[in-house]
């Protein structure tokens, strides 16, 4: 298969195992991963900041928005890599 379809299928295997992740990651890794994964799904930022009260929204809205311009498949890559950082970090 094309490498698009390689990289698509490995960053949905990636996605379930991070899911599935017991290990409490910091606040920081979670947004990184977050970023990723919602840059890799969405692409660009598609929703307003949450207001300053939503500390956790708009850390993420932050993050996000952080990533943009950033293709989905270098997203996915992305990913793919920090996830591997932190399974070998934490352990599966």
């Amino acid at each position: 298969p094309p490498q698009s379809q390689r990289v698509e299928a490995e960053f949905e295997k990636v996605v379930a195992m991070v899911r599935e992740m017991k290990a409490s990651i910091s606040k920081q890794e979670k947004l990184e991963i977050y970023s990723l994964y919602k840059q890799a799904t969405i692409g660009d930022i598609n929703i307003p900041c949450p207001c300053a009260t939503d500390v956790t929204g708009k850390a993420k809205w932050e993050a996000w928005n952080g990533r943009k311009g950033m293709s989905k498949a270098d997203a996915m890559k992305n990913y793919i890599a920090k996830a591997e950082e932190l399974k070998k970090k934490y352990g599966a």
